[in-house]
């Protein structure tokens, strides 16, 4: 893919970038410039430019403000102490782009293209990539939505994707903490045969009267179950979820329709090299209340691009409340260990690194 690029006349100055990169929060702050790449039937892929950051411009009948067709990613490009800039398992994404693409009807960006259009925003803005003091990143999210003008419920014909990027600061500002969570009993996130395993702004959406929920209970992330029983665990409003028994195997909820989270895929990978078996299956919520009661379950944690990895205190529900499990020692070392690859303080024995430039 040929990528033109049109330098913003304007770059935010040094002096504020120093500013901005010293506490750059998450989601508030963007780089001087975005990329974008069309679509139609006819033309396929084309246009592909690096243009400076700024407002879009969108017809009101403009087709994913009505249908909600839209896909998105989320990802980190980390910098090494060499001055090296380098991101994290980018093909995967780039995969999974291309299962929720199927899922939402779009066209398939091709696994390169993807990673060479993320490589060369970084690229261009790689001032922005802050040092990895405090476990700062540049947070990249590609995105792909329907951009023709049509109010007809088919697949839009006009297909806009896009990658932009935004400074991140620690997950956890303090030390990492275990997080509290709230179980759901009235809501649920996606439905078999459903969207649950596409990245889209839908699923996200429809966890939000939970979060808010789990939030006035006092918690931070809010729990799911399915949708046929109530009954078993799927995913918080946006990780994955693992369970650590006292025997050192683990389990993890098994997918379909709960989304293929990067991260989880390498905890199962890396915690197979660390000697730890990982099943894939239904995990009920029972058997989290009477795994933290008999003390066969020793460690619970949840993963995401945001946070890596997060210990999990107690589970709070209407119908009484389970404590925090025993232990987070295997839960730090697989936090440590992916933290340590993606910042280049450890080996990356699986290859799992890119490097952009």
């Amino acid at each position: 893919m040929q990528i033109s690029t049109t330098a913003n006349p304007a770059p935010v100055d040094d002096a504020r970038l120093v500013e901005i990169l010293a506490n750059p929060g998450f989601g508030t702050h963007f780089t001087d410039h975005m990329l974008t790449v069309e679509w139609t039937p006819e033309k396929g892929w084309y246009d592909a430019r690096i243009t400076p950051y700024g407002p879009l411009t969108l017809d009101p009948a403009t087709a994913v403000l009505h249908y909600a067709q839209e896909t998105f990613e989320g990802m980190k490009a980390y910098r090494h102490d060499d001055g090296s800039i380098w991101t994290f398992r980018p093909e995967q994404n780039a995969a999974r782009m291309v299962r929720s693409s199927h899922r939402l009807a779009f066209p398939e960006l091709p696994v390169d293209d993807f990673v060479s259009c993320v490589d060369a925003l970084v690229e261009v803005d790689q001032r922005w990539v802050p040092d990895s003091e405090g476990e700062k990143s540049l947070y990249l999210r590609p995105f792909m939505f329907a951009s023709e003008k049509f109010l007809g419920v088919r697949p839009a014909q006009h297909v806009t994707f896009m990658v932009i990027a935004s400074p991140a600061g620690a997950y956890f500002k303090g030390g990492v903490r275990p997080v509290t969570l709230w179980l759901s009993e009235q809501f649920t996130r996606a439905g078999r045969g459903g969207m649950g395993a596409a990245k889209t702004g839908g699923n996200y959406a429809s966890s939000l009267a939970a979060q808010r929920e789990a939030i006035e209970q006092g918690c931070d992330q809010v729990v799911f179950l399915d949708d046929q029983e109530f009954r078993y665990v799927e995913e918080l409003g946006g990780m994955n979820m693992f369970y650590v028994h006292a025997d050192g195997h683990i389990v993890t909820p098994e997918t379909g329709t709960i989304l293929e989270g990067i991260t989880r895929a390498s905890i199962i990978e890396l915690a197979g090299k660390l000697g730890h078996r990982v099943e894939e299956r239904k995990f009920s919520i029972d058997e989290w209340r009477e795994g933290i009661a008999s003390g066969d379950i020793i460690e619970i944690f949840a993963c995401g691009t945001a946070a890596v990895v997060t210990p999990v205190g107690e589970l709070k529900s209407p119908h009484g409340d389970v404590p925090a499990p025993a232990s987070t020692d295997l839960t730090m070392r697989l936090r440590d260990a992916l933290v340590g690859m993606q910042f280049g303080r450890a080996e990356d024995s699986f290859g799992w690194m890119h490097r952009v430039c």
